[in-house]
């Protein structure tokens, strides 16, 4: 007969333990006076949707990157690297993801309607042109297979005095939603060498075919390659191999919180450097606040935004007109912008010490000097598109922007962490109220016989300690007799409301 266990002094609410809360920290507030260009036309889509201002603001900066990826690589640190950029909205349904994105793509989109109708055009002639190349070789070749030796020989000069097979036009799309790799690749051969990909639902990319688990490494890879600025290279039985030089991809995906957790937990797209290269945010929520009486519309700051980006877009990409690469100049930075980077850096790479703020997300925190400028490319090149330098203020803006998504990397990171370990202890929980007999628990009963996830001793302390701290269970005193022998940790374990300790 085991005594009266003795507990320790621990209080906690007589109507019974509280429920596992996953609790995030609120976020900073996000620098919109460091978006510099972009900000009339971001306040302006808040001003309407009064949705938290960081969702717009993704929209204009992953706009902006894509309109301006193809002219001009910026220098960093580590040398010449793309102004493109990644962006994950995470952000719960009804925050109105879509309204901010749409003000932002209206000249996007009506550019794509009148390439495609000017690309439809373009096909009929392509077609044409190509049937007449077609017969004419079709008829050399019959010629020369009907005849011998000068016939053959003269047959050789008038396929090539004939030329080359005519190439279609190219498509005109400029943006994908949810695209395979074998998809992206094909678009890239045979339409714009700069794309986007963008949706405001990227759950459909995030859970769809190319991050299945067949493609999922593969499909990571390639992103991160187009990040970098390095070529696609593609070999496939039947198709050969096919290398892609000089292209250009910006990403910007809006996905809900269950989605965002999924993808975040995956060690794959932490471990291959896909995670860290996306400027991430989670804006505390606006629903309940958004009255129609405080909305405020500014039309021009939207008009000059569409205007702006028009031009950009009509603007031919600097590329070899046969290959379709693209030949981007190199954006300098003025020694001014330089030092301030410099500065940032070195900062940032102290707080990866053992011990300091960002040891917990080297691989995000090791990408932010280049992510700012990145930015100063983008909010330099919006500017003025043949700019030859990104000078100090931009350069300041684009750090205050890349120190504000590193903080919410910082902070999601560790919500989920947080998350992790509540979920460890939800499951030792249910354990103990449906699996074990006994009413007291040690550290080692949970390691021999509970949930596998909490079979070392350091998980299961902690999912131990979590329960103590929110009731369900009751720390008693250190050598109190538990099924016979005396404890030096143990632990009473509460059923709910009304269990008397």
């Amino acid at each position: 007969m085991n005594a009266q266990p003795h507990m320790k002094e621990t209080a906690y609410a007589p109507e019974g333990p509280e429920p596992l809360v996953r609790e995030i920290a609120p976020g900073a507030a996000y620098p919109v006076q460091a978006l510099g260009p972009l900000r009339p036309a971001v306040e302006a889509v808040q001003g309407v949707t009064q949705a938290p201002v960081a969702i717009p603001a993704q929209s204009a900066l992953a706009v902006a990157s894509l309109a301006v990826q193809g002219f001009a690589d910026v220098e960093t640190l580590g040398g010449p690297r793309p102004t493109s950029l990644y962006a994950l909205t995470i952000a719960r349904s009804g925050e109105r993801k879509s309204a901010c994105d749409a003000p932002l793509m209206t000249a996007l989109r009506a550019h794509e309607r009148e390439q495609a109708k000017a690309q439809r055009e373009a096909m009929e002639s392509w077609r044409n042109a190509h049937a007449l190349w077609k017969g004419a070789r079709d008829k050399i070749l019959a010629e020369a297979k009907s005849g011998k030796g000068e016939k053959r020989t003269a047959a050789q000069a008038d396929l090539e005095a004939l030329g080359s097979e005519p190439e279609a036009p190219p498509s005109a799309d400029r943006t994908v939603t949810e695209p395979t790799f074998e998809g992206l690749t094909k678009l890239f051969a045979h339409g714009q060498p700069s794309l986007g990909l963008f949706s405001d639902e990227g759950g459909q990319f995030l859970g769809g075919h190319a991050m299945n688990s067949e493609n999922r490494q593969k499909t990571l890879a390639a992103f991160n390659d187009l990040w970098q600025g390095n070529p696609i290279r593609r070999t496939r039985s039947g198709d050969g191999h096919a290398t892609l030089f000089g292209r250009r991809l910006a990403v910007h995906l809006m996905v809900q919180p269950t989605v965002a957790r999924g993808f975040m937990a995956d060690p794959l797209a932490a471990d291959t450097g896909f995670l860290p290269r996306f400027l991430i945010c989670e804006p505390p929520s606006a629903i309940g606040t958004r009255m129609q009486a405080n909305a405020r519309c500014d039309e021009m700051a939207l008009a000059s935004f569409a205007g702006r980006l028009r031009n950009i877009l009509d603007t031919p990409l600097p590329m070899d007109p046969e290959t379709r690469e693209l030949e981007p100049r190199t954006l300098q930075l003025a020694p001014e912008a330089r030092a301030l980077l410099v500065a940032f850096s070195d900062a940032i790479e102290a707080a990866q010490a053992p011990g300091g703020d960002l040891v917990h997300i080297t691989g995000t925190a090791s990408k932010a000097a280049e992510q700012a400028a990145r930015i100063s490319g983008v909010l330099t090149l919006w500017r003025n598109l043949d700019a030859v330098k990104v000078q100090a203020g931009d350069m300041a803006d684009a750090i205050d922007l890349a120190q504000y998504y590193l903080s919410e990397a910082s902070r999601l990171a560790r919500a989920a962490s947080v998350s992790a370990e509540i979920d460890r202890a939800e499951a030792l929980r249910r354990w103990l109220l449906e699996s074990w007999p006994e009413a007291e628990i040690t550290v080692r009963d949970v390691v021999r016989l509970g949930p596998n996830a909490l079979r070392e001793s350091p998980k299961a302390r902690a999912a131990l300690g979590m329960l103590e701290k929110h009731g369900w269970l009751v720390s008693l005193e250190a050598g109190t007799l538990v099924r016979g022998a005396a404890r030096a940790e143990a632990w009473r374990i509460v059923k709910g409301a009304g269990d008397v300790v």
